[in-house]
């Protein structure tokens, strides 16, 4: 099924007498597997409306990220919260729309400066599991009563609804970057300076750390962003501040920066590699000890965005070594897929919530079935 129109979907899902998975481009395959009738987005495609001057967009949630990013590189603007593409972590094809990437909110490692995906939700459209139509929001900021259902549609993964338009706030592309790079760190090490960091007054865009860089040794990154001369000043006050640490150099050159960061959002070095892959959220002084413990895994420390991302033999206890956060199984085989929780478990309280949640907006349970349990 693949729906032209709002109404034809509306439609579709009304008349839908069994589960429904729902597909945007196809290239975040997380979660259990669903069984069910496949309802594309790709057709409610489109950027409705774009106000450079007012930083907004309005456009149809199967529209191809790449489409979004064009025309907004045109004028000199971003999606400053940077959604990963996680193609080559996940072996997905397809091409990632901007309806995905609301859906799973996938934020990048600037969301320690500027939020995650959800932050810049002003609006949503969407269909529900009865076929009804509902808005939410508009094309501002603004406070809200009862449900914020443009944050609740955010990570939802489609599971109470399915998108069909979305209006989001855009940024400035910064007009220079700097990258302070280091090479040796252990973990430990490692953690601690990029939390002086992202605790100074220096304003980092990210922070990061691989335990294997290109070159097979451990790598340190932290960004700047902004005019040209507060680049350089922040620069060299970060290095000033960590000099104590190691020898930090600053790396300048836009296609080298821009490449780095993106071999950080995208967890390229797990590429092609066999193994699981999950996504860790801890805290600073634990994660170096939780990493530690865990027996042949390797870690890309996306610490910006307070995450660590592992890569670990099959069938990893990830649970058993995660005492206080959250784990998520990114990648897996399919049998894997099929056991346990892919997803953090919820505490009672709001699992009960959530279940209330899928009952009032989803109440026959045909929307993505089983995809997060």
């Amino acid at each position: 099924m693949r729906p032209e129109t709002e109404a034809e979907l509306a439609e579709m899902i009304a008349g839908a007498t069994g589960p429904l998975r729902i597909r945007g481009g196809g290239t975040r395959d997380v979660g259990r597997a669903v069984a069910g009738d496949v309802l594309e987005t790709g057709g409610l495609s489109g950027i409705r409306l774009y106000e450079p001057g007012a930083l907004t967009m309005v456009a149809g949630a199967g529209t191809p990220l790449a489409e979004i990013e064009t025309a907004l590189a045109a004028e000199g603007q971003r999606l400053a919260f940077e959604p990963g593409d996680w193609r080559g972590l996940l072996g997905s094809a397809g091409e990632s729309t901007l309806g995905g990437v609301v859906a799973a909110n996938a934020s990048g490692p600037r969301r320690v400066t500027v939020g995650a995906a959800r932050d810049f939700m002003l609006g949503v459209r969407f269909v529900d599991g009865t076929g009804r139509i509902v808005k939410n929001g508009g094309r501002v900021m603004k406070n809200v009563t009862g449900y914020d259902l443009v944050k609740l549609m955010s990570g939802s993964w489609g599971t109470l609804g399915v998108l069909s338009e979305v209006s989001f706030k855009v940024l400035p592309k910064p007009e220079a970057v700097g990258v302070l790079l280091c090479e040796g760190l252990d973990d430990g090490t490692a953690i601690a300076a990029l939390s002086r960091a992202l605790g100074s007054p220096w304003e980092v865009s990210g922070a990061a750390h691989l335990q294997r860089g290109l070159d097979g040794a451990p790598v340190t990154m932290i960004r700047v962003e902004g005019l040209e001369g507060s680049v350089a000043y922040r620069c060299g006050q970060l290095q000033r501040l960590l000099k104590d640490v190691g020898d930090f150099v600053v790396e300048r050159d836009p296609e080298r920066t821009t490449a780095g960061w993106q071999y950080i959002r995208d967890v390229v070095p797990f590429h092609g590699r066999d193994g699981e892959v999950w996504r860790l959220s801890v805290t600073p002084g634990e994660a170096p000890g939780t990493v530690a413990q865990l027996e042949g895994v390797e870690a890309v420390y996306d610490w910006g965005g307070g995450l660590v991302w592992l890569l670990a033999p099959e069938g990893t206890p990830m649970r058993d070594a995660v005492k206080r956060g959250h784990a998520t199984l990114f990648r897996a085989s399919a049998e894997r897929r099929t056991e346990g929780a892919l997803f953090p478990p919820q505490p009672a309280p709001l699992a009960a919530l959530e279940a209330g949640l899928r009952g009032k907006f989803d109440p026959r349970g045909i929307l993505n079935p089983g995809l997060m349990g």
